[in-house]
């Protein structure tokens, strides 16, 4: 139970590290203040460029990926009868609810899509590149970030089942985490939906 709780704390607190608030804060700016007012990094991109965005990406892209092998390490160390699979799925979805909720913003973070990436990355390395594809393909053809991040975050439940359906994929677990973590990333692109439905979304525009 202890190192379940371990697993638990390391990675919402992995996950908690306001990274893009953090770099603008470096920049001179709260992001908060700014464009959608989010700690990601599309809105550092937006507001501070490549220089800024990309990194702050990069790094919420890990926080996701190490969160997922901490847990691993974690219950390995604890000779706990849960396999590191199930403790890299509870640490990675720990990791998401951190972004998404910092203690140290008021619980007031980002929408979860790098550290999502990173978990998935993780936890199912080929469902994420086939994920990424799909992202980059929709982003060059409607130059909306939020539809993007949607409709990648979508097809990893997708293609994960299809995987179990075929025995290609070892636990069933893996399908259930990425229900629950695409639930969580929708229900914080809910405001995006809206937009997207009343064509007020914002696209990202070529410089």
């Amino acid at each position: 139970m202890l190192t379940i709780c371990a697993i638990v704390l390391v990675g919402y607190l992995v996950g908690s590290i306001p990274t893009g608030f953090v770099v603008a804060k470096l920049a001179g700016l709260d992001i908060r203040t700014v464009g959608s007012g989010n700690i990601g990094a599309t809105n550092v991109l937006r507001a501070l460029g490549k220089r800024y965005g990309y990194p702050v990406f990069a790094f919420d892209f890990l926080k996701g990926f190490i969160a997922v092998k901490l847990s691993a390490l974690i219950i390995q160390g604890g000779m706990s009868a849960v396999s590191s699979e199930l403790a890299g799925i509870i640490g990675g979805i720990c990791s998401i609810l951190g972004h998404s909720f910092p203690v140290w913003l008021g619980f007031r973070g980002g929408k979860g899509v790098a550290t999502s990436g990173g978990v998935v990355f993780g936890l199912m390395p080929g469902v994420a590149a086939i994920a990424g594809l799909i992202w980059i393909a929709v982003f060059q053809a409607t130059r909306y970030v939020s539809l993007a991040s949607i409709a990648a975050v979508l097809a990893i439940p997708g293609i994960s089942g299809v995987l179990l359906i075929f025995g290609r994929l070892d636990a069933p677990a893996l399908f259930y985490f990425s229900l629950g973590m695409a639930a969580i990333v929708l229900i914080r692109h809910r405001s995006n939906l809206v937009r997207l439905l009343s064509g007020e979304e914002a696209r990202f525009r070529r410089k």
